[in-house]
């Protein structure tokens, strides 16, 4: 992997001279703790990000910059509103976000939330002199979580002057608008003894919504192409079992009848949630970066480091509202109906002995009516399931604010002219509130439901009263309202990390190889980590009460905490000679010693290590290796997390026949699969009419596991670095990398657990036994109280691998003596990337061009970046890039085929089986218009394309929205921002 830009670096300043100037001027090589031996930065291929692309690309978050990185999987980000947690992610390789670390200058930070993942959003990207990416297992060097390989934020050193940037971008819609300004200030010390800078930025992004687009603006089922949504609406309020007498539908809905007809009907109108998702939620952000080092004596130079942001995300989704909720329906309810009491007194007990019993008599039913409270002996009620969305009270609403800060103290200095060494102490804390408003209260609609003429029969002090969930669009009035959704709720995040770390280092001049000129480097190190974190949810989250929130929040605390010493050796074998101008050799060792902060105090070590060799036979051709174990070590939330059952995607559940628009397929499970279906909870009466997990989400229970272990990865590449001397100017890299996951901690995909019962379904299979289903109406979905669902705990038993090949091809040349054009292609060739929960019994599923509800971001089998610029007299840069995305499939197409034409609505025809090659050009313009300011221009998506599109439901939540995937494609379509640059 690599990445870098090719235009003339704007004057940066005296910060360049300066450098030159000090001693000890800090040298950063990513990847390595020798920092004294330049060589080895060839051992390994590392992407380097330049400032020039970062300035031609025209992002405020390094999230966007790191996605477009070939080899890089979208993770979550500012195009997620389902899904986003308020933090920004990188995924390197498609491994896991959680499976590689971001460092600022070669050091932790502190991590942002309990999966131990930083948010790129505390990134102060106006001292960012470089970003470097190094892929595949850097635990050696780095420690745990770098199996994935590691993000090294380099920021710029001994600034001096005072440096404005300010940006203004739009799209071509006329929405989304953003705006940034960032100030630097850096000034030297003690004639150049030493330099303290900081930086003060500030930035704002506006929100796009999917209703602004017209491919987005209505959900498209990917199965047929038809408008939809989901079967959650408040003109389809449903109740589950209410099936009488003549009927087949176990879920009728009622309202979406003609006025006159007050009964219950199994029309279907499904629930346009599109306009209230988002392509780009608002964000807001206020970022403080100090730095500074001062040489004390001669050799000792003090130095420290303090980072502070704040930041806001806004995301909003559907109405909120009972989604397959147990309740308890009162039949002398004011706003029940004779008919529609009728219907639920009509439901047929007993359907599968092929006698009908209804559940109440018609006398008793008439007489239920008319009862006044519980203690009138003619009083009935039925259980059942309650799905009705709240479109009357407006879009779900969660605000994140995050504060973050980490600050560091070092000393660093000379032990003799050849070793040096390096001590620091640091210590951050990220802490987060999310508010979540716009939420009905489970336990106040089953109040507002069981409820008779005089009112409701609990809750008085609250302000109950009966709500209208029989009526139409508009039945719940805002005095029903204001009682239902019952204010905010409120959960907060914290994350404490505490660093030392010592590093002594340099050069063995009395060691060296006899074909060397240059001797042995070393470093020797160690350091302590601890780590303590916590979720904090208010009664109201941690209770689930919240309609629609996908789970209860429960509290979690938790720590560990880690000593590690470590060695790495870098020795020049051969050089300058005849077979091989250089030929290097390094390696490294790790020891870890884990405690994790328990009852049961589980504790576990580890050792890494890691090999490296680089060959020069000639200049024009370096050869390059690596090979490497590393490890993982579980987080605080897989640790330490309470069981707990959420939402996950699932389209097709083999016991069910009704479909998410009410219609029964017709299908009855028979012999072993009937059984397995009632042995899982589902009622005898409910067989043949069960229906499928609503909106395609079902429920799933998961929890921490006090249990787990580190998990394993070896790691190698190999590689060549061209740079013929008959063609100056010219450098290709081509490197070919191999990462293999061991005792990965996993949670089965929602399918595997499906596929582990059903693909021999028996009532003595645990994989069977151990899903639970409604007891009302044998579904997956509902109450999560009642409705536990798939089991889907973590433990060591999986595997992930992926290997493929990176290139890169850079060119510049002398046009004319005002003119000069620089070129440089970047690519990835992925192979495989499997994933598979259980070895040897999950499928190992291989996702490389596929998408799916389990294949959840894109990851294309090539990718690639090529940027062209032409430079005129060192003043103007016009540059254009191209940004190419291979073809990619549907992973269930052979047995679940989705639909192919013109969907409904939208404009041309397209195929959701497929996402045809995907080509995005931007074009950016560079001006020096005086010495000391520069102005850039970029219009992205030159040409305005659209997203490939796949329609809705076919794959993942928090990556297939609006009808297709917007963190792998544009959604935005063509946008418009300008940036200019002022120092002196």
């Amino acid at each position: 992997m690599a990445f870098g830009a090719t235009a003339a670096r704007a004057q940066q300043g005296a910060d360049d001279a300066a450098a030159q100037d000090t001693e000890l001027e800090e040298v950063i090589v990513t990847g390595s703790l020798i920092t004294a031996n330049p060589n080895l930065t060839r051992s390994a291929p590392v992407a380097v990000i330049e400032p020039e692309e970062m300035e031609f690309q025209g992002t405020l978050v390094a999230e966007e910059i790191l996605r477009e990185i070939p080899g890089v999987v979208p993770s979550i980000g500012q195009q997620v509103n389902n899904g986003n947690s308020g933090f920004s992610h990188v995924n390197l390789r498609g491994l896991g976000s959680n499976r590689n670390i971001v460092l600022i200058d070669g050091v932790r930070v502190v991590p942002s939330d309990l999966e131990s993942i930083f948010d790129l959003n505390n990134i102060p990207l106006a001292l960012v002199e470089r970003i470097d990416v190094l892929t595949g297992g850097a635990s050696t060097t780095y420690g745990a979580d770098a199996l994935g390989g590691v993000t090294n934020f380099i920021t710029r050193k001994n600034f001096t002057g005072v440096e404005v940037n300010a940006g203004l971008g739009t799209t071509a819609e006329g929405d989304g608008d953003s705006k940034r300004v960032e100030v630097i200030l850096g000034a030297g010390l003690d004639d150049d003894r030493g330099n303290v800078v900081m930086s003060i930025a500030y930035q704002k992004t506006d929100e796009v919504l999917q209703g602004s687009r017209d491919f987005s603006d209505t959900v498209n089922f990917y199965w047929n192409g038809n408008i939809g949504g989901s079967g959650l609406g408040s003109f389809n309020t449903r109740f589950g079992n209410v099936n009488p007498t003549g009927q087949d539908n176990a879920n009728l809905t009622l309202g979406a009848v003609q006025p006159d007809d007050d009964g219950f009907a199994a029309a279907f109108t499904p629930f346009n949630y599109a306009p209230f998702n988002s392509f780009q939620t608002p964000f807001e952000r206020y970022n403080v970066y100090a730095a500074g080092h001062y040489e004390i004596t001669a050799g000792i130079e003090a130095y420290t480091r303090a980072l502070f942001s704040r930041n806001t995300v806004t995301t909003l989704i559907a109405p909120s509202g009972s989604f397959g909720d147990t309740v308890v329906v009162s039949l002398n309810h004011p706003f029940l109906s004779d008919a529609q009491r009728n219907a639920f007194c009509a439901f047929d007990t007993d359907s599968a002995a092929g006698v009908y019993t209804p559940r109440f008599t018609q006398a008793e039913c008439d007489a239920a009516g008319a009862a006044q409270d519980p203690s009138d002996p003619n009083y009935r009620e039925v259980t059942t399931q309650l799905r009705r969305r709240n479109v009357e009270g407006g879009p779900r609403i969660s605000d994140f604010v995050a504060d973050y800060f980490d600050y560091q103290l070092g000393l660093r200095g000379n032990i003799s002219d050849s070793i040096n060494f390096d001590a620091l102490v640091s210590y951050g804390q990220s802490s987060q509130v999310q508010t979540q408003k716009g939420y009905w209260l489970k336990s106040r609609f089953r109040n507002a439901l069981r409820a008779g003429p005089n009112g409701c029969f609990a809750d008085l002090a609250s302000g109950c009263i009966p709500a209208d969930y029989f009526g139409y669009t508009g039945a719940i009035t805002e005095e029903m309202n204001a009682y239902l959704a019952g204010g905010e709720s409120a959960i907060t995040t914290k994350y404490d990390m505490l660093q030392v770390k010592g590093v002594i280092g340099g050069e063995l001049d009395m060691v060296q190889a006899p074909w060397a000129s240059d001797p042995v480097s070393f470093a020797v190190a160690g350091e302590y980590r601890d780590y303590t974190a916590s979720r904090a949810s208010d009664l109201l989250s941690q209770s689930g009460d919240l309609g629609g929130a996908g789970g209860a929040s429960p509290n979690i605390n938790g720590g560990y905490s880690v000593y590690e010493g470590v060695a790495e050796v870098l020795v020049p074998v051969v050089q300058d000679m005849e077979f091989a101008e250089q030929l290097n050799l390094e390696a490294g060792v790790r020891y870890s010693d884990y405690q994790v902060d328990a009852p049961e105090d589980p504790s576990y070590t580890t050792t890494t290590w890691k090999f490296g060799a680089s060959w020069t036979p000639i200049n024009d051709i370096t050869l390059r290796g690596t090979f490497s174990r590393a490890v993982r070590a579980p987080n605080i939330e897989e640790l330490f997390e309470p069981q707990t059952t959420l939402l996950d995607n699932l389209s097709v559940d083999p016991c069910a026949s009704v479909n998410d628009q009410g219609v029964n397929s017709g299908f009855v499970p028979t012999g072993a699969l009937r059984d397995v279906c009632i042995a899982q909870g589902a009622p005898v009466g409910a067989i043949g009419n069960i229906p499928q997990p609503a909106a395609g989400q079902v429920n799933y229970t998961t929890g921490g596991n006090l249990e787990l272990v580190p998990e394993d990865s070896d790691s190698w590449t190999v590689g060549v670095i061209l740079q013929p001397q008959l063609v100056p100017g010219l450098t290709v890299t081509v490197d070919y990398y191999d990462i293999k996951i061991d005792s990965s901690i996993e949670q089965p995909a929602s399918q595997d657990a499906i596929n582990a019962c059903f693909e021999n379904p028996s009532t003595s299979n645990a994989a069977c036994t151990s899903i639970v289903r409604s007891p009302i109406d044998g579904s997956l979905s509902g109450d999560e109280a009642v409705v536990k669902g798939l089991p889907r705990f973590r433990s060591n038993t999986g595997n992930l691998r992926t290997r493929g090949i990176d290139f890169t091809a850079s060119y510049g040349y002398d046009l004319s003596d005002e003119f000069r054009w620089s070129s440089r292609l970047v690519g990835n060739w992925t192979d495989i990337s499997t994933f598979q929960a259980v070895t040897g019994i999950s499928l190992n599923r291989d996702c490389v061009a596929l998408y799916s509800s389990s294949c959840e971001s894109i990851q294309p089998r090539f990718a690639s970046n090529w940027r062209n610029t032409i430079t005129w007299r060192g003043d103007l840069d016009v540059s254009l890039n191209w940004r190419y995305i291979s073809r990619n499939k549907y992973e269930n197409r052979a047995t679940d085929e989705a639909f192919s034409g013109t969907p409904e609505g939208q404009g041309r025809s397209w195929d959701f089986n497929v996402t045809d090659a995907y080509h995005l050009f931007d074009l950016s313009l560079r001006y020096q218009v005086l010495e000391n300011l520069s102005v850039t221009g970029v219009v992205s998506n030159l040409f305005d394309k659209h997203p490939p599109l796949t329609g809705a439901f076919i794959g993942a939540t928090g990556y297939n929205s609006g009808n297709t995937y917007p963190s792998t494609f544009d959604t935005l379509g063509r946008r418009f921002s300008i940036n200019a640059r002022l120092s002196f």
